[in-house]
């Protein structure tokens, strides 16, 4: 359950091939079937890059160049939660800041998007339908929770990739949406919880301790991503990775984490009536991929 209300989306790009993340608590990382073990980051960038690998296969039998996302290391990639209780990682990263702007300039010089740009018109179209054929590829729409509908066109190496990896990409489609989604439900009871309520003011009053005043860990990364841009700076950085550690050891002197994981998996449990099948089917298409990426690439170092 942590991937919803703590951890960050961490999301796969095909072209500009990097991860980045969000700071919000309510975020795209749906919960495991009753019974599944969750994939952990490892195993989640795994299939990331094998679905890099095989699209990259897919494009040059297509006849076009194709470079895969660059790789960070599994510290720079892990997800960073709405709890950050890992105060190592704190001390040697903060809150992220300088990983995000390496992405950033990654995802400026991608190699894939100056390939494409230097290509004719007639070529630029003819990359453009072997990766995802464009506007023309077959349409899927599915209904998530909390209403409203998600579409996705599916088409080219990316299909190809996805159904390589987890079979029929619309049942992969309809049950990440839906399982992902199911935020929108759940993570506000969550945040409302008194349980959850009480860790975080007891965090509150840890890290007034510490000389930081914040009401929930959201303020205190939304005040460090307001500088986040000076990250640069050492003495911007240093006051980043001062406060992460603060944050990270009254998330672990308070329990905040498990908390909010049980309390999580309370409510996401009173769901499983309605979509328990979308639950089960997302985990056993991620399971399902993992076995293939094995067979694909190696594990990030």
């Amino acid at each position: 359950m942590r991937k919803a209300v703590i951890s960050l989306l961490l999301v796969s790009a095909v072209i500009t091939g990097c991860d980045t993340a969000q700071n919000t608590p309510a975020t795209e990382g749906p919960a495991p079937a009753a019974g599944t073990r969750q994939l952990t980051d490892a195993e989640q960038l795994r299939i990331s890059d094998a679905q890099q690998r095989l699209i990259g296969a897919c494009m040059r039998r297509q006849g076009f160049d194709f470079w895969e996302a660059e790789r960070h290391t599994l510290a720079e990639s892990r997800t960073l939660g709405y709890v950050l209780d890992d105060v190592d990682w704190a001390r040697t990263y903060g809150y992220g800041s300088r990983i995000y702007a390496k992405e950033a300039a990654a995802r400026a010089s991608n190699p894939n998007l100056a390939y494409r740009k230097g290509l004719s018109d007639q070529r630029r179209a003819a990359y453009d339908d072997a990766l995802d054929e464009g506007v023309d590829a077959p349409m899927i729409t599915v209904e998530i929770p909390g209403g409203g509908t998600l579409s996705k066109r599916i088409g080219g190496c990316v299909a190809e990739a996805e159904k390589k990896l987890y079979g029929d990409p619309r049942e992969w489609f309809r049950a990440e949406k839906i399982a992902g989604h199911l935020r929108s439900l759940y993570v506000p009871r969550v945040l409302a919880d008194r349980r959850f309520a009480a860790a975080q003011k007891a965090w509150s009053r840890c890290m007034k301790r510490e000389g930081y005043d914040y009401r929930d860990p959201g303020a205190s990364r939304q005040s460090a991503a307001a500088r986040s841009e000076r990250a640069s700076e050492p003495e911007v950085f240093t006051a980043e990775r001062e406060l992460a550690v603060a944050d990270a050891t009254c998330a672990r002197k308070t329990d905040l984490r498990s908390i909010g994981e049980e309390r999580e998996n309370h409510y996401v449990t009173q769901l499983r009536d309605r979509y328990g099948k979308a639950l089960d089917t997302y985990a056993r298409l991620q399971h399902q991929a993992l076995e293939r990426a094995k067979k694909i690439v190696g594990p990030r170092a």
